[in-house]
């Protein structure tokens, strides 16, 4: 991928400095998901893999909301008339979705406001920052059309960051949890009013891609990783993932930068 040239089809794309932005472009709907538009963020964030480029990503949605899900006419109708192979193959696709942003070595960061329902409530979730603006409502709202709230990784992923008692709340009753709660649970890193929420996810951003960004990628990998350790396989882990890190010349610069006593400038090698 040349993030300078990238043109998707189903959502925007900038760059900059550094940080690409994918903004959710339907805003006369607030900007729902289609069969199409999932499969094409799914390849994206699998494609910044090979992007050394992009030190970060902002995930956002256009005209005031954040993301209602899946697009009831183009996905829900067509679900209820698929066969079990179909729907299988359908709900692999949106997991891979999450999969791909796990597994992109740079940290996403989920700027969120109105409404963050299902599916996007998934990306928001599958983000490794989340800022909120004051009137941003986050709903794993599945259960509210008659499936279960083990979506896209949900029963793995959310109990973890908000604990075991909230996610169930949120994952059987489909209700919004607001920005104030998300705040005090955990959710949202911080909550930021509505005009200046794109700015800060861009500062937030920009700060990632000044910094050590193979460092980065290492912490990101880990953070994903030692879910699955013993406490022992992660200790080895992250000594394994340490002594890497020391070979790199950011790890030179900053302790060259720290007996000149300046702020070290990170290259991200």
């Amino acid at each position: 991928m040349n993030p300078t040239s990238f043109a998707p089809t189903h959502f925007l794309w900038g760059f900059a400095d550094g940080v690409a932005t994918v903004t959710l472009n339907r805003p006369e709907r607030k900007n729902p998901l289609t069969f199409e538009s999932y499969a094409e963020l799914r390849d994206t964030f699998r494609a910044l893999v090979y992007a050394n480029a992009v030190k970060a990503v902002v995930v956002r949605g256009a005209g005031g909301n954040f993301c209602s899900g899946g697009d009831v006419h183009e996905i829900i109708g067509p679900l209820v008339r698929m066969e079990i192979t179909d729907l299988l193959a359908f709900t692999r696709m949106t997991g891979d979705l999450v999969k791909a942003m796990r597994n992109c070595p740079q940290p996403i960061i989920a700027a969120v406001n109105g409404v963050c329902a299902g599916a996007g409530a998934i990306m928001a979730m599958a983000s490794d920052i989340r800022l909120a603006a004051p009137d941003a409502k986050t709903a794993f709202l599945f259960n509210r059309v008659g499936l279960a709230g083990c979506d896209m990784g949900a029963c793995a992923m959310l109990p973890r960051i908000i604990g075991q008692g909230r996610a169930s709340e949120l994952l059987f009753y489909g209700r919004s949890m607001s920005a104030e709660e998300g705040e005090r649970w955990g959710f949202f890193n911080k909550i930021v009013a509505a005009d200046e929420l794109e700015k800060e996810a861009q500062d937030w951003a920009a700060k990632l891609a000044a910094g050590p960004t193979f460092a980065n990628a290492m912490t990101k990998s880990q953070l994903h990783q030692e879910w699955s350790m013993s406490l022992d396989m992660a200790i080895e882990a992250e000594a394994q993932a340490q002594a890497i890190c020391m070979q790199t010349k950011d790890f030179n610069r900053a302790y060259d930068a720290f007996v000149a006593k300046r702020r070290p400038a990170f290259e991200g090698n």
